[in-house]
């Protein structure tokens, strides 16, 4: 595949940003992956699934034989054509939207879930926002507690409310960073969130064990989806992923796959690990 080796400049004004709004839009199916079969039966919930890596993930897991549910927050139009990707492809696709800093909400979504399928086999916790700032001094208590709600908070209730309905072979699998393991001068209450998610998955690995529900996760460095115009300046989004070894940055279908091996019997001894896609660049686990 040929992927983009730079991003035009180009700025959303409102976060989530819109996949429709990109250019140029993100790369979230190889055509040429056929699936092995690899989820069939199986039933997944993706948080930030309508778009990014998310959607990238449901696309893959449709391929494998598995339905999924969608959790976005109000990127309606986005949310619709991923469901109807989904459905070309024979699988069901049910569409939740809200705020996962809800728990009652966490709890509904997961009971429409069960309803909609009967069961729940994957949970994929990978909804997050970020808002840089130059300083910490720049970072309000409401700019933290939004954040850290979203991307810490929203995970905790969303496995939560999953645990009573997941069972043995069932995997939750969370999106972690490159910046939980390098840090990033611009992201800092990001970053602390990311590392939440490192030491959440690490965690929770130990406490589900015993009952062979695994729980990984995929730490991306800087990959091409809505968030990044959303979140940066034009200037920056035209600089975006220059700085990898690779010299580019990734698109969402190169993350896919890893979410795929840690949903499938294929990492079937594999759990507190995370797997690092980002070009090359080297970090300190």
């Amino acid at each position: 595949m040929n992927f983009p080796k730079t991003i035009p400049p180009q700025k959303q004004d409102k976060q989530p940003g819109l996949e429709s709004l990109m250019n140029p839009k993100p790369i979230y199916d190889n055509v040429n992956y056929k699936g092995a079969s690899k989820l069939n039966n199986k039933t997944a919930l993706i948080t930030g699934g309508d778009s990014g890596i998310g959607k990238a993930v449901a696309v893959a897991y449709a391929k494998e034989g598995a339905d999924i549910a969608i959790v976005y927050f109000d990127e309606h139009e986005d949310a619709k054509e991923t469901q109807k990707i989904i459905q070309e492809k024979g699988k069901k696709c049910v569409l939740i939207s809200g705020d996962i800093g809800d728990e009652n909400f966490c709890a509904k979504a997961v009971e429409t879930v069960i309803k909609e399928f009967g069961k729940l086999d994957i949970l994929v916790n990978n909804a997050a926002e970020q808002h840089p700032q130059n300083s910490i001094e720049d970072i309000t208590r409401e700019q933290l507690e939004k954040t850290f709600k979203t991307n810490v908070f929203g995970m905790f209730y969303m496995t939560k409310a999953a645990m009573p309905h997941l069972k043995d072979g069932s995997v939750i699998i969370n999106t972690s960073s490159i910046t939980a393991y390098k840090g990033d001068k611009i992201l800092i209450d990001y970053s602390s969130t990311k590392g939440a998610v490192t030491s959440f998955t690490r965690s929770m690995a130990i406490s589900l064990a015993s009952r062979n529900i695994r729980v990984n996760s995929v730490a991306p460095g800087p990959i091409w989806t809505p968030l990044i115009p959303s979140s940066f300046n034009a200037e920056e989004v035209g600089k975006f992923g220059s700085n990898t070894e690779m010299g580019r940055p990734g698109q969402p279908v190169e993350v896919a796959q890893a979410y795929v091996y840690l949903a499938s019997e294929d990492s079937s001894f594999t759990s507190g690990e995370t797997i690092h896609i980002n070009g090359a660049k080297m970090v300190t686990v």
